[in-house]
């Protein structure tokens, strides 16, 4: 591997982690509601990244499958708690 590659890949992988923090605090200690949405929001985005990262690192097909199945759940999750706290109910 290059080694300006392997470099990139672990300043991103810290920078994606230190974003995984900050959003974890943000979850526990959120005011709103909405905060913490958002703040789950930036987990799973800064988590599938990771695993896209990874999969670039280790050249293996199926990090990028689990990071699909990751954004596609998080997407399905995202709009099931707007909904809720909009609505009050998810299901009509």
């Amino acid at each position: 591997m290059i080694p300006v590659l392997s470099i990139a890949i672990a300043v991103s992988l810290f920078l994606l982690a230190l974003a995984v923090l900050c959003a974890a605090i943000r979850l526990l200690k959120g005011p709103t509601a909405q905060d913490r949405v958002v703040a789950l929001d930036c987990l799973y985005v800064s988590g599938m990244l990771m695993l896209l990262i990874l999969g670039i690192r280790f050249g293996h097909h199926l990090y990028f499958e689990v990071a699909l199945l990751i954004a596609l759940f998080g997407l399905a999750g995202s709009v099931a708690m707007a909904k809720f706290l909009l609505r009050g109910e998810v299901i009509e």
